[in-house]
């Protein structure tokens, strides 16, 4: 048969049915109780981590902890390199182990490829923008409409 206990909110101790009480804030907020004490120290806003017989002054100063339990060691977190989709291992650790002359040589000349890229094109742009004639004067008739005849000021304010 399980019994339910519940927690003093001040000592830390077990409730057992039949035993403690509880009080309800206005908030709705509920509270338990072992004993008196607990009660009358709660009310009297006293601090339960600075009273040495509450569960969490017995916690906070790592009092009654049993010897058995050790500190857990943590394990040494070890790298692991992994291939990434379209380099393998062995390349990525070949470009590590690469100088950082060797490094900026390579970067640098990508870079220029890719300007010279740019250049390239925008050259071709520049020639196909001179290729293509013209007509001048019979495309820009047509295009052209008279100006919007002005309209007169309004007197008075919009209403």
């Amino acid at each position: 048969m399980v019994v339910k206990t519940e927690l003093c909110n001040f000592s830390g101790y077990r409730i057992y049915p039949g035993h403690g009480r509880r009080f309800i804030r206005g908030d709705s907020k509920p509270f338990w109780f072992v004993d008196s004490r607990s009660h009358n120290d709660f009310f009297l806003k006293r601090n339960p981590r600075k009273l040495s017989w509450t569960q969490l002054y017995r916690r906070l100063h790592k009092k009654g902890t049993l010897e058995e339990i050790q500190k857990r060691r943590a394990r040494k977190t070890t790298k692991v390199q992994r291939p990434i989709e379209g380099a393998d291992l062995a390349f990525i650790k070949a470009k590590r182990n690469q100088k950082p002359e060797v490094r900026q040589a390579a970067r640098e000349a990508a870079l220029r490829e890719v300007k010279e890229f740019k250049r390239k094109k925008q050259q071709e742009r520049k020639e196909k923008a001179k290729v293509v004639p013209t007509k001048g004067k019979t495309k820009g008739a047509a295009s052209k409409q008279a100006p919007a005849p002005k309209q007169k000021a309004q007197k008075g304010g919009k209403r």
